[in-house]
């Protein structure tokens, strides 16, 4: 039986699977995640963890942990790194693809106009907020259940998520994360037990993660660098778009101000083009990023159109690929510690707390606004936890209850921001 000083990571569990498969699991994510980045880890957690079993609760904890404390989407990395457990680097490019394809070719689509909102989509998209709300709670109570269940990791969720909500700026999220691995390596005993990580560096060489943060951090300063020899629209393009998902934290709407920075204030797209896209990605499922390809498609002077829409979604989201990639063969060496496992367990009992706070807002106060909305969130939530009806189905089911509440005289709700006065969410 190994020790708690015993260094060498456990044998990987997980049986390998065909790239089809991935792909096909990715997608029908990528179909039905609604409600943003936080959301959508419980979709994972529900589909990855609890019906699939690809991974165990802990080595899930642990790679949202390690998504969580690095820029760029959070929910693409920990999608990019469970592909590439199932199925190796190609199952993780899989993974992406399936989960983002589908909102990339609906906002492309919008961009050249052949998709529109109305005020009348108001019901069924506020069925979709609500069924976020279900799956965010299913996964806070999951979760809470296996990383947060003695009073000294819940009393760290609890701080998290008042520290959230009372501060909630940008570098909240990475500050809570590394006081909560701080309160877990001084207050959190790591057992013999706890030393037994299964690994999850599997199908990631070492050379393959230094290459890639080395490209990560050669293209985070090269990039500015080489734009100011040369002055090649497409160049300027990777750049922003590159630097954009490179440097922010928080998840996928902290990146807006930075986009609106990049692409409105040189002319590429209009104040009016960035609102009407970006009410638009808040109706399409799956990662918020890509209301890069809509700007990219819409934006001017070429590369646009569907070209232009590849290369900022590309440029966006390599980050997440590189970020992913570059860790993950070294993860393994950190978390088998005994006295990292402490800093683990503080920093999974922070991540319980950080999605309790985004279970209030912005899950909970972008959805429920009356009884009626309670309602049928609790029904949403009785579907999942006690009837075990996939998520999809239930995603399905509150937009059809939402688009009959606000059917119904005197239940309807008001309309909503990004449709109000051409305001967004």
């Amino acid at each position: 039986m190994p020790g708690p000083d015993n260094d060498q990571p456990a044998p990987s569990p997980f049986s390998p699977g065909s790239l089809l498969e991935v792909f096909l699991v990715a997608l029908r994510l990528g179909l039905t995640s609604f409600g943003g980045p936080i959301a959508h880890l419980g979709y994972f957690r529900q589909e990855y963890v609890a019906r699939r079993r690809w991974l165990d609760e802990r080595s899930y904890a642990d790679i949202v942990a390690l998504s969580q404390s690095l820029p760029g989407p959070a929910s693409s990395k920990v999608g990019i790194i469970i592909g590439t457990l199932r199925a190796g680097m190609a199952g993780g490019f899989m993974a992406w693809l399936g989960f983002t394809l589908p909102s990339a070719l609906a906002l492309v689509l919008f961009a050249y106009g052949v998709q529109r909102f109305t005020t009348g989509d108001a019901g069924w998209l506020h069925g979709l907020k609500i069924a976020a709300v279900s799956v965010v709670a299913q996964a806070v109570w999951g979760m809470s259940r296996n990383l947060a269940p003695d009073r000294p990791r819940a009393t760290i969720a609890v701080a998290a998520a008042i520290v959230a909500l009372v501060w909630p700026h940008a570098w909240t999220q990475v500050l809570i994360i590394v006081a909560a691995g701080l309160a877990g390596w001084r207050l959190l005993q790591a057992s013999a037990v706890q030393a037994e990580r299964r690994s999850i560096a599997t199908g990631v060489p070492p050379w393959v993660g230094i290459g890639a943060l080395a490209l990560f951090f050669g293209l985070l300063l090269g990039l500015p660098l080489l734009r100011q020899f040369w002055s090649g629209h497409w160049l300027a393009v990777v750049d922003s778009f590159y630097r954009a998902g490179s440097l922010v934290f928080g998840g996928g709407h902290v990146v807006l101000p930075l986009l609106q920075t990049e692409v409105v204030a040189p002319g590429w797209v209009t104040q009016e083009q960035f609102l009407a896209g970006y009410g638009a990605t808040q109706a399409a499922p799956g990662p918020i990023f890509t209301f890069s390809a809509y700007l990219g498609t819409v934006m001017g002077p070429p590369p646009n159109g569907i070209i232009g829409g590849i290369l900022a979604l590309g440029a966006i989201f390599m980050p997440a690929f590189l970020l992913a990639w570059g860790p993950l063969p070294f993860w393994d060496i950190l978390r088998t510690r005994p006295a990292f496992q402490s800093v683990l367990r503080g920093v999974n009992a922070a991540v319980v707390g950080l999605l309790l706070a985004a279970l209030y807002n912005p899950v909970w106060t972008s959805a429920v606004k009356a009884p009626q909305d309670f309602a049928l969130a609790v029904i949403a939530l009785a579907l999942l936890m006690l009837w075990k009806v996939p998520p999809w189905l239930v995603v399905v089911l509150a937009a059809a209850g939402g688009a009959a509440l606000a059917a119904l005289p005197g239940l309807g709700n008001p309309p909503w921001p990004p449709f109000a006065k051409g305001g967004i969410w």
